[in-house]
């Protein structure tokens, strides 16, 4: 049998050919999750034991992510607003950029009893986020992917959260007979915006792994952010807003869509500067 120090340094050495990896962070979380371990464990018997069953499982979980497999996939989880949130493959990982999203609509909730709409929402972690930090708010959250709202009620249950409707659908069309025209506060998405030829240039842990349908709009990248556009407003209160992710690159040509009804349009940058996250309010003069 090997120890957990001697398991860590060989599988960081696997590991350390990775592009765009942290051979050590990703040895140690998988090793952890082979062992069936805590990370206080981890740090305080580094000299443990591990049996030969635990050792193989840690070696094929090395094997896989070192033909690409997305390490959230094999933990089974990615953190997200300081809470770890279940994946698994057919589940869009979440990204640390997405967070403006929630930050944001915290920055302009009443904290009132407000109702949002979270549209794809993948594993929840939008929505379960927003329901920690707004106990008040009545939320809904949809998916086409029967998969994700599978992942997303389980994030919402591991936190006893029972504010959150989860609706099977197709983006807005998913709210019809659920969600009543002019009721809505928040409208909030990380919908599609990857261009058909985008994809075929990501690395091979998303394009290999992540599901397509929740990155890639379509030819222009734009395809699903139009329809949330001009579908948006008429389920939006007036003075209710619309938040949602965009590309890098995308915010001068995502601005442009909003035509007349709309106004307070912003765009907020991420941590790395880049226009990130789009917010604009239905006029309060709006029908």
């Amino acid at each position: 049998m090997s120890s957990l120090r001697e398991l860590f340094l060989r599988g960081r050495t696997l590991l350390g050919r990775l592009p765009q990896a942290d051979p050590a962070l990703e040895s140690r979380l998988l090793l952890r999750k082979a062992a069936g371990i805590s990370e206080s464990d981890a740090l305080m018997n580094p000299e443990r034991l591990i049996p030969a069953a635990a050792e193989r499982r840690f070696f094929d979980l090395v094997e896989k992510r070192r033909s690409r497999v997305p390490l959230a996939y094999l933990t089974g989880e990615r953190e997200f607003w300081s809470m770890a949130f279940a994946v698994f493959p057919g589940v869009l990982i979440p990204r640390p950029e997405t967070e403006l999203i929630v930050e944001t609509v915290i920055a302009m909730s009443s904290g009132r009893r407000e109702r949002i709409v979270d549209i794809g929402t993948g594993s929840g972690n939008i929505a379960v986020a927003l329901a920690g930090e707004l106990p008040n708010a009545r939320i809904v959250a949809t998916d086409i992917s029967r998969r994700a709202l599978k992942a997303a009620r389980l994030n919402a249950g591991r936190r006893d959260i029972s504010s959150i409707a989860f609706v099977e659908g197709n983006a807005l069309a998913a709210l019809e007979g659920m969600v009543r025209r002019g009721s809505v506060d928040f409208i909030v998405s990380n919908p599609p915006y990857i261009t058909v030829s985008e994809w075929r240039t990501l690395e091979p842990e998303v394009r290999g792994h992540e599901p397509r349908r929740a990155l890639v709009a379509g030819p222009t990248g734009l395809e699903f952010i139009r329809r949330l556009v001009d579908g948006s407003r008429s389920y939006l209160k007036p003075g209710g807003h619309l938040v949602f992710e965009i590309g890098a690159g995308q915010a001068d040509e995502v601005v442009s869509l909003f035509k007349g009804g709309w106004t307070d349009i912003r765009v907020g940058e991420d941590l790395r500067g880049i226009p990130r996250v789009v917010s604009a309010g239905k006029a309060r003069s709006a029908a």
